[in-house]
């Protein structure tokens, strides 16, 4: 069994932990940056990476320190390589780089995407490939069929925004703080989601990918006449979002051929409407629902840690010269999408 140390520094959270290849977490630590963000409004990539430099080196310490294990007893130690926030990414695997280089261990350089993807196996040892992922986050909506260990075939991405930014955008017009997730969700739970009418971009359309650019214009315009509350305008824009993930997802399940589960993760999968609705459409496949618990869908270490051990065993380990990536797609042969660009 293989013990791995994880290092995530993509956007705004530093985070450490140590998994075993066994699916047991020894210790994992996780500091946020809401706080030095919140007058923005958004995340701020060079504060968030000088974060980075001088909160990692005191995590590593502690997490290893509450597992009680030595430096010396890991496997390997893996990153964060990208897509994410360059300054950050940088500063989690040059750490990761010298880690490695003291210790006399591998380096495994870690997707990103792929630590989200492959979260639910950490906590649901039943998750068998292929499965349908529905990846939310704040830079990322994108259907996957997940075949095995770094194989995936990406059938829908967004043309324009990812569904977190749109969640952040709109709390931000609402004023309803940040992050904006969580804030929406809130404020919403006191709404009434049919109260805006609001659009459905690319609903019933037949067309495979996202778009939520026009939906946050959509509120910006309600908000500015005046006409509702912060409550019915957050409500409503969660609905029209559920009603957009549904529709593309119950699309991509028709077009994906045999799946085990439909499966959801990124921090967006923490929303509890969002789940509660593809919960009701894997039911009406036939298909086990799975999402990682709220605190795995977050950015975290543990993730990079599992999706570290299973690439450790699989003998794909890298050399310290691996880039940092600030783009760095997970199926890289998907035809580019129109809008998209690089972002697909």
């Amino acid at each position: 069994m293989s013990l791995i140390l994880g290092l995530e520094s993509s956007c705004d959270e530093t985070a450490v932990a140590l998994v075993t290849s066994g699916r047991r977490i020894l210790a994992q630590k996780v500091a946020g940056q809401e706080a030095a963000h919140r007058p923005y409004g958004g995340v701020v990539p060079e504060i968030a990476a000088r974060a980075h430099v001088e909160i990692l080196p005191d995590l590593i310490e502690e997490t290893l320190a509450e597992a009680g294990v030595r430096l010396g007893a890991v496997d390997a130690v893996a990153a964060t390589a990208g897509p994410g926030l360059i300054g950050g990414v940088m500063v989690g695997l040059v750490a990761a780089k010298g880690l490695a280089l003291s210790a006399g261990k591998p380096l495994v350089a870690v997707n990103h995407l792929e630590g989200h993807a492959l979260s639910p196996m950490l906590t649901e040892p039943s998750l068998a490939f292929p499965y349908l992922l529905l990846l939310v986050s704040g830079g990322h909506c994108q259907l996957l069929l997940v075949e095995g260990l770094g194989r995936y075939r990406r059938l829908a991405t967004t043309i324009d925004d990812a569904v977190g930014e749109a969640f952040d955008k709109v709390a931000k017009l609402l004023g309803l703080g940040f992050p904006g997730g969580p804030a929406v969700e809130r404020a919403a739970s006191a709404g009434d989601p049919r109260a805006v009418p609001l659009p459905r971009p690319l609903v019933g359309s037949g067309e495979p990918h996202f778009s939520f650019a026009g939906l946050k214009s959509a509120v910006l315009r309600a908000r500015e006449s005046g006409r509702w509350r912060a409550e019915d305008l957050a409500a409503s824009f969660q609905q029209a979002v559920v009603d957009c993930l549904v529709d593309r997802t119950r699309l991509a399940l028709a077009r994906a051929g045999e799946s085990t589960a439909l499966v959801v993760a990124g921090g967006v999968a923490a929303n509890g409407p969002i789940r509660a609705a593809l919960a009701a459409l894997a039911g009406e496949h036939g298909l086990p629902f799975l999402a990682p618990p709220p605190w795995l869908c977050t950015d975290n270490a543990a993730m990079i840690a599992w999706a570290g051990a299973l690439r450790f065993e699989a003998g794909l380990v890298d050399g310290l010269d691996a880039p940092a990536r600030a783009r760095w797609p997970l199926d890289p042969a998907a035809e580019t999408v129109r809008g998209a660009g690089a972002k697909a």
